[in-house]
């Protein structure tokens, strides 16, 4: 039998085509005004301008300021949640990837940075990350109960500190880059100490 006919595809008009540009400036505008100042010190009148845009716009496309940091946010969490493939069986080679992702989009680091400080309330979370969270942690907690990674932890306690090592050094002081062994570090001899850090993090001892 065949499909019913699903009509013709109406080509976006020149207004749709405008307004859909016009979000994606002031989404690309925000995410820089976001990534600099956090949530409290953004600026709708500064986005706004650096869109090219009228302020009121931003209420019309997205609702408020904290509206619209969430948007950004999910904007960007969603390439790389799907950019990183989270495997299982190789949970040292998806924080090594995570962080090539993070080294590659320092701002990115800073916007979640802002995030944690500013906007942590988990109720604001979007669906999406929360699904991703909720993913890995039980497919870490399942591989812990067949006995193939440790299960010291509980499993989103595991996930988060695989997290913090992806992100330990951004996280930490820039004057611990002054210290010994790790003033000549680059990115590559990092990400080794990210994977093998993993590595005995899960290990079945």
């Amino acid at each position: 039998m065949a499909a019913p006919h699903a009509g013709p595809v109406t080509a976006p008009t020149a207004k749709q085509r405008q307004a859909e540009a016009t979000r994606t400036r002031l989404l690309d505008a925000a995410f820089d005004e976001f990534q600099r100042y956090g949530l409290a010190g953004a600026r709708v009148d500064r986005i706004a301008e650096h869109a090219a845009s009228n302020k009121r716009l931003i209420y019309v496309y997205f609702g408020d300021k904290e509206q619209l940091f969430d948007t950004v946010l999910v904007r960007n969490l969603e390439p790389m949640i799907d950019g990183v493939e989270f495997t299982i069986d190789d949970l040292p080679g998806y924080a090594a990837n995570l962080f090539d992702y993070l080294e590659a989009r320092p701002e990115l680091l800073r916007l979640f940075a802002w995030r944690t400080l500013e906007h942590s309330d988990a109720s604001t979370a979007s669906e999406i990350e929360r699904d991703s969270y909720r993913t890995k942690s039980d497919a870490i907690a399942e591989a812990q109960a067949a006995g193939l990674i440790s299960a010291d932890l509980p499993g989103s306690h595991l996930l988060a500190a695989i997290l913090a090592l992806v992100q330990s050094w951004s996280a930490a002081s820039p004057a611990l880059a002054l210290a010994q062994g790790a003033e000549e570090d680059g990115p590559e001899r990092r990400r080794q100490s990210v994977y093998s850090a993993t590595t005995r993090l899960i290990e079945v001892r």
